[in-house]
């Protein structure tokens, strides 16, 4: 029997759920170029500072968290305040059922009402592949629409190996002479923000 995936925001208690979606990322690929760990405590804050601003998501099934996406600054400077940088993670097990994708639709949904209009993804890459890195994830960003604009060699060091990353780039929305002003997350009306069911 197939079972219900919803999509709801995600709040600092579901910090320890999300860590250990994320953790085997560090431990076990170079998808995630952060060497450690990080603890509760500091991915709790990770979780509370991007919501001042962006959306942070949880896919939900059967009331155990099975991915999470989120958006994050691209740049600091105020001119890159209409694009965002993205990412997803799906817990082990899960992946290849299409809750990557429901979460990054969803996001989507989310940033356009936020008034973003570029999303871009850092994605690690290897002419290669291992068993450490596949570049599945070029492969899922292609599926939704993502190009890639920009490949960087050798960047990053992992597992006793360099890895290259790409830039990939999507368009939400037309880039007018006066954009409209983002609003925060925390400022969009909450029953405006989707709870997605499948």
């Amino acid at each position: 029997m197939k079972t219900e995936i919803t999509i709801r925001m995600a709040s600092k208690a579901d910090a320890e759920e999300i860590l250990e979606i994320y953790a085997p990322y560090v431990k076990e690929t170079a998808i995630s170029f952060e060497y450690d760990v990080p603890s509760v405590e500091e991915f709790r804050e990770r979780i509370s500072n991007i919501l001042k601003k962006y959306p942070y998501i949880v896919a939900v099934e059967n009331n155990k968290i099975i991915g999470y996406a989120y958006a994050s600054s691209f740049k600091d400077r105020a001119a890159y305040g209409w694009a965002v940088e993205t990412a997803v993670y799906v817990r082990q097990g899960y992946r290849g059922k299409g809750a990557g994708k429901k979460l990054y639709l969803a996001l989507e949904e989310i940033l356009k009402m936020q008034n973003i209009l570029n999303l871009n993804a850092c994605i690690a890459y290897t002419p290669t592949t291992d068993e450490n890195l596949t570049n599945a994830s070029k492969h899922f960003h292609e599926s939704l629409g993502y190009k890639e604009v920009a490949h960087f060699t050798r960047c990053g060091y992992k597992f006793g190996k360099w890895y290259d990353i790409i830039w990939m780039e999507k368009i939400i929305g037309e880039h007018p002479a006066i954009p409209k002003k983002v609003i925060p997350i925390s400022e969009l009306q909450k029953d405006l923000i989707p709870v997605i069911s499948e």
